[in-house]
């Protein structure tokens, strides 16, 4: 059991799982698409994919619905749809994979930009990653950076919900000269959260932008985000091949002492110059952290279906993790007639460093789900913790070429070094190194003005991580793995306004696992094919509709398959979801507009074994919203109940271990640009 609760260490930071997004910038236009691009001066390369976005002013106009170019996934300020998120694109995470971009440029992160610095965030997949330089497997998160303009802005929103959230953010821009404007927001918010726990929440940034020249722009930014007093609620651990039984929401009977608090930051510079006509460099730095100053996990363990349960409570020392990383980037473009044809040379890099471990722990024996617990703050004894340090550095060429109505090419090589150490307590530093080759190709055709054709391959290094606490080679680091991906599908415009995307997928990647000997090793590999579409657009001038689905065949393969150690299905991965949101103006009240999203997901295997799943479920959220002038301001009034049906249900935590989703809850917030 000990082992067991140590391998769910990891668990102790739930603060970050359960961070509500309160925030968030200004209004967003939808991103051309890229399959159909041809940049207004041919001889100039074309901007990054969320550069093409331009900065406007206020909040007022954020809509999800009306913005997502697509169904894969997108978030607007307060508002999030779509199939895929930052942590699974077709069964996989494009933050392990390397995936993550700030405007088009490579980031490495532990706290992400968070929403007082964007406007938005899109996942790219298929023909919508074209347009980005040395794409691994799985899909590309773009944040697109929110610019302080050239005119004054000022957008305040005020918040709540009957869970009892409520918050105060605001976003500014203030132009202090001709070439130079400033760029400043904060938010702070109390949270209540679905297990009865609490905490406290408040993000700073501020960003410059300087445009001495047209040639020139950089942009230095800071952030800092706080979580404050997060109790660790409940993961639930049951004893054998069985979902836990039914707990209450909203009720929390742990101790009061066992908080997570957490100061986290983002600071970078981001910098365009073009210094001849058809050159373009482009670079951005970036240092991303937590601190985790004190952290907790709660486990009941050995649950069985009449409530019984083993309650231990794991404490982490102070933890840090910092990752340093960017990217340089030289691009050159050529045009002739209508074909342009951009070269970029490129050099990515990151130096990753954690402190972590050292727990301690007390178990407090048996207890039942819903009994109270107050028992009196102990002192913990932490021992001697793990550092480890990841260093990889990437230099490639990739080309994309672009033929006004006929289609695209595009090819990119890396080679790239990667290497690790690790420094167990009491033990050698052990090493892993790789040096491999990367690459990747895709290309689309247009056959008519409204059909295109699209295919690519790609490959891929991805971190393993660790060896967890519960195996015999626990904390033993493992090699970094390659990964590969082929896909493939069409875009039809069925209407002007009404854009259909279909395609398939074949990703694969070693699985790891624990084998008989309860030694963690290479099992066999994880193949995740699957066909997922997309439909958006205005189907009236009134109505906006996003809507898509994702069918996966999920499959692990080797010898612990063939020995039945490990089930055929991959922990965690659904075999389909759908996800379907429409906005509909009504004619007869001006400003006023109804929404409703509906998301389906199918059952998901939560143990090694497959003897367990997570029950499918449906999931309906209905809103309005009424746009009006306040005192000649524009401004929003948003309502929006989520989880209308209340329904009951778990998420994974990992194998075998679970959480409470959120019930039904009704929120409200009003923003208004001043």
């Amino acid at each position: 059991m000990r082992a067991l609760a140590l391998a769910l260490a990891a668990i102790a930071a739930p603060a970050r799982a359960q961070d509500v997004p309160v925030d968030d910038p200004a209004e967003h236009q939808p991103l051309p698409d890229r399959g159909q691009v041809v940049p207004p001066e041919p001889t100039q390369p074309p901007p990054s994919p969320s550069a093409q976005v331009a900065p406007s002013l206020g909040r007022a106009a954020e809509n999800a619905v009306r913005q997502a170019e697509d169904a894969f996934g997108f978030t607007v300020g307060r508002e999030s749809l779509g199939l895929y998120s930052s942590i699974n694109v077709r069964g996989f995470s494009p933050f392990a994979a390397g995936n993550v971009r700030i405007e088009g440029l490579y980031f490495d992160p532990f706290l992400t930009l968070i929403f007082r610095l964007r406007t938005s965030s899109s996942i790219r997949v298929g023909l919508s990653a074209q347009g980005y330089p040395f794409p691994s497997p799985t899909g590309i998160v773009d944040y697109a950076f929110r610019k302080p303009g050239d005119r004054a802005s000022l957008s305040v929103l005020a918040s709540g919900d009957s869970y009892g959230n409520a918050g105060l953010e605001f976003d500014a821009a203030l132009p202090l000269s001709s070439t130079l404007s400033l760029g400043f927001g904060a938010n702070g918010s109390r949270n209540d959260f679905y297990n009865g726990t609490t905490s406290w929440t408040h993000q700073e940034a501020v960003s410059l932008r300087w445009r001495p020249s047209e040639d020139v722009e950089i942009i230095p930014f800071w952030s800092r985000s706080e979580v404050i007093d997060d109790e660790a609620g409940p993961t639930y651990i049951p004893a054998g091949p069985h979902l836990p039984p039914r707990a209450q929401r909203r009720r929390y009977d742990g101790p009061g002492w066992n908080d997570y608090n957490s100061v986290g930051g983002l600071h970078g510079v981001l910098a365009t110059f073009s210094p001849a006509k058809d050159w373009t460099i482009r670079s951005g730095l970036f240092r991303s952290l937590y601190d985790d100053r004190t952290g907790f996990a709660q486990l009941l363990t050995d649950l069985t279906s009449d409530g019984r349960a083993n309650r231990l409570i794991i404490a982490d020392p102070r933890s840090r993790f910092v990752s340093v990383s960017g990217e340089l980037r030289v691009s050159r473009a050529l045009a002739e007639g209508p074909r342009l044809h951009v070269v970029h040379l490129s050099y990515r890099g990151r130096d990753r460093r954690q402190r972590y471990a050292g727990s301690d722990f007390i178990d407090y024996g048996p207890t039942r789900i819903g009994a109270r617990f107050r028992p009196s703050e102990p002192d913990f004894a932490f021992t001697e913790q793990t550092r480890d340090r990841v260093r990889q550095g990437t230099i490639g060429i990739a080309y994309d070429g672009r033929w006004r109505d006929v289609g695209e090419l595009s090819f990119g090589l890396s080679r790239t070094h990667y290497e690790k150490r690790f420094e167990l307590p009491g033990a050698p530093a052990l090493e892993t190194r790789s040096r491999l080759w990367l690459y990747n190709a895709t290309a689309a055709g247009y056959l008519t003005s409204r059909l295109a054709l699209y295919a690519g391959y790609a490959r891929g290094l991805e971190e393993s991580g660790i060896a967890p606490d519960n195996a015999i080679n626990r904390n033993q680091p493992l090699p970094a793995i390659l990964t590969s991906q082929i896909d493939a599908g069409v875009r039809y415009r069925l209407t002007d306004t009404i854009k259909l995307i279909a395609g398939v997928f074949d990703l694969r990647k070693p699985y790891y696992n624990l084998d008989a000997a309860n030694r963690f090793d290479l099992l066999g590999d994880v193949v995740s094919r699957g066909a997922e579409f997309s439909v958006s657009g205005a189907i009236t001038p009134r109505l906006n509709v996003v809507a898509g689905g994702v069918l996966l065949r999920p499959r692990v393969t080797g010898e612990g398959v063939r020995l039945g150690r490990v089930g055929k299905r991959p922990v965690g991965l659904a075999a389909r979801s759908f996800d379907v949101n429409a906005d509909w103006r009504p004619p007869f009240f001006e400003g006023l507009s109804f929404d409703i999203g509906v998301s389906h997901i199918a059952d998901v295997p939560a143990t090694r074994d497959n003897l367990v799943s997570i029950p499918a479920r449906t999931l309906v959220n209905l809103g309005a919203r009424y746009q009006f002038k306040l005192s000649n301001r524009n401004a929003t009034l948003r309502a929006q109940v989520s989880n209308v049906g209340n329904v009951y249900g778990f998420n994974l935590q990992g194998a075998g271990a679970y959480d409470l989703i959120p019930g039904r809850v009704a929120s409200i917030y009003l923003t208004v640009d001043l």
